[in-house]
């Protein structure tokens, strides 16, 4: 159990650095099986294509700002707590 708000914090951040990279795979996973489905499976439907375009656009776009928050949250703990 924590004592202070510092070690609560920690609990909580280390939760989450377990939680990461596993929502970062599942994503990626999910984006490319889209792509492929989209792109290579259907390839003749252009309704497909396009579908598979937007999936393209706003999965590169999830994943960016998924590593943004990532990276804010590891400035934070390091910068504030002191922890790497």
């Amino acid at each position: 159990m924590p004592n202070n708000f510092a070690e609560l914090v920690d609990v909580f951040l280390d939760i989450l650095s377990m939680l990461v990279p596993l929502i970062f795979s599942i994503a990626l996973i999910f984006i490319i099986w889209r792509i492929v489905d989209a792109w290579i499976l259907n390839a003749g439907d252009t309704n497909k294509l396009e579908e598979g375009r937007k999936y393209a656009f706003w999965g590169v776009l999830v994943l960016v700002v998924m590593s943004s928050i990532w990276g804010i949250i590891q400035l934070l703990r390091s910068s504030i707590f002191g922890i790497y």
